[in-house]
């Protein structure tokens, strides 16, 4: 399963970048606009730390517009994924470009309706959204793997990227249905390293290190 982080944050991907467990990068207005800085400017950064996909989403409504925009974020860099809604206009957007080679995250996906949807009009990726399900009360990951069953019956090739993912079991149990990206806050990705188990080890061999006295740099 591919890593994205879900941030605009240049210092949180470069530090994930460094281990080699980065594979892209989501953005969005609301995470741009976190970050304070000009919304063109970041992208460009970010598309120059990773090699994967950097989504850059469109703020326009109606397909003229979209289109429009996409034009202008698509030359910041190779590895842009332009990022569209889950509507009509936003659908016959992600046609047009996929179409002409463009990469395209269809976002803002909740229900399996939708992703068959996505997938039909040649999504690159389809992000549903199992954290914002989960606070009305429905489990996000049953969407998962409803999307994950029909694309493969069909043999689609828009890859499941789980987005809106809010702690570590979102990441465990998109990896045991199949998903073939997850995209979360660097926090949930740091998370991952975590166990009590590896805190007493480490804390074990190192006080034994210490009585033997030794030093490895010398």
């Amino acid at each position: 399963m591919k890593f994205f982080a879900d941030t605009a944050e240049i210092a949180d991907i470069q530090e994930l970048a460094a281990t080699g467990l980065l594979d892209g990068v989501t953005t969005n207005p609301s995470l741009i606009a976190k970050s304070g800085r000009d919304f063109m400017e970041v992208t460009k950064e970010i598309c120059g730390i990773v090699d994967g996909p950097v989504s850059a989403e469109v703020v326009a409504l109606d397909h003229d517009t979209m289109m429009k925009e996409a034009e202008v974020l698509r030359k910041i860099a190779d590895n842009v994924c332009i990022k569209v809604p889950l509507t009509i206009d936003g659908l016959k957007t992600c046609k047009a470009l996929t179409g002409d080679g463009t990469m395209v995250n269809v976002t803002l996906c909740f229900s399996a309706n939708q992703a068959l949807l996505a997938a039909k009009a040649g999504a690159t990726f389809v992000s549903p959204f199992v954290g914002r399900h989960d606070d009305n009360g429905v489990d996000g990951m049953e969407l998962i793997r409803d999307i994950r069953l029909i694309y493969d019956n069909y043999a689609f090739e828009t890859e499941i990227l789980v987005a809106s993912v809010r702690h570590v079991t979102h990441v465990l149990e998109s990896a045991r249905i199949g998903a073939d990206v997850m995209t979360a806050p660097p926090k949930v990705i740091k998370a991952l390293f975590n166990h009590v188990l590896t805190d007493k080890g480490i804390e074990g061999f190192l006080k034994d290190w210490a009585a033997t006295g030794q030093t490895i740099i010398r």
